[in-house]
């Protein structure tokens, strides 16, 4: 399937469901999404997939719902937000043999206003997170990630704000890089407005620089999944 950038239509239709959020709706448009979205998705996944093996031989691309592809449906359980269907539109690519949302990944999304293009963790659960502030411990992990991170901001990019206003246990705050103890997810990021490039195929090689100047935040990252224990 042949990639010509994401679609006005699709746009709109997004700007239709956060009027009508509501499942009925939803299928009853069912087709306009299908046609708008979700095969332009597809073809998206299937072209930067093969672009990202440049990067990352063994990157999983999968171009379906629950691989690359993010549900339309919400996990009300799960969230503050209870209207059911999402309003934007994410797509993840993922090494290693972990969770994709517990692996070192690329990660595009879009709404009705902007697109957003990161890569690292969004959010480390416990299991990641013991691992993380383990691996951080040693001096020369935890340089390496505060000169990536540094070096990622240099590059015009955005890193998160730490979660926790405290240091763990096992963190002196006089240590140089105790600071990295106090963050749930790493990642770096930058937000686009809507523009020709996105609505192009061209949205697959600006998407591509940024991943490959983030790259080395990837690298660390996989690298420090491969300590999680079961």
């Amino acid at each position: 399937m042949t990639f010509n950038g994401f679609k006005k239509e699709g746009v709109e239709f997004l700007k239709q469901l956060e009027l009508n959020n509501t499942k009925v709706w939803f299928e009853n448009n069912r087709h306009i999404w299908e046609e708008n979205i979700l095969k332009p998705n597809v073809a998206f996944v299937e072209e930067m997939g093969e672009t990202l093996e440049i990067l990352v031989p063994t990157i999983k691309a999968k171009p379906k719902v629950s691989g690359s592809l993010f549900k339309i449906y919400r996990d009300v359980r799960f969230s503050k937000d209870k209207t059911p269907m999402k309003d934007k539109i994410g797509i993840i690519f993922w090494q290693g043999q972990a969770h994709r949302m517990q692996s070192a990944s690329y990660y595009f999304f879009f709404n009705t206003q902007m697109y957003y293009i990161a890569t690292g963790i969004r959010t480390f659960k416990p299991p990641l997170l013991k691992a993380y502030r383990k691996y951080i411990q040693n001096k020369t992990n935890a340089m390496n990630l505060h000169n990536i991170l540094e070096d990622i901001k240099q590059k015009g990019y955005q890193t998160p704000e730490p979660k926790y206003k405290r240091l763990p246990q096992g963190f002196k705050q006089e240590d140089e890089y105790s600071y990295l103890s106090k963050y749930n997810a790493i990642f770096g990021f930058q937000t686009y407005e809507l523009d020709d490039t996105f609505y192009s195929e061209e949205i697959v090689d600006k998407a591509f620089k940024v991943f490959q100047d983030m790259d080395e935040l990837r690298q660390w990252l996989y690298e420090l999944t491969l300590t999680v224990e079961d």
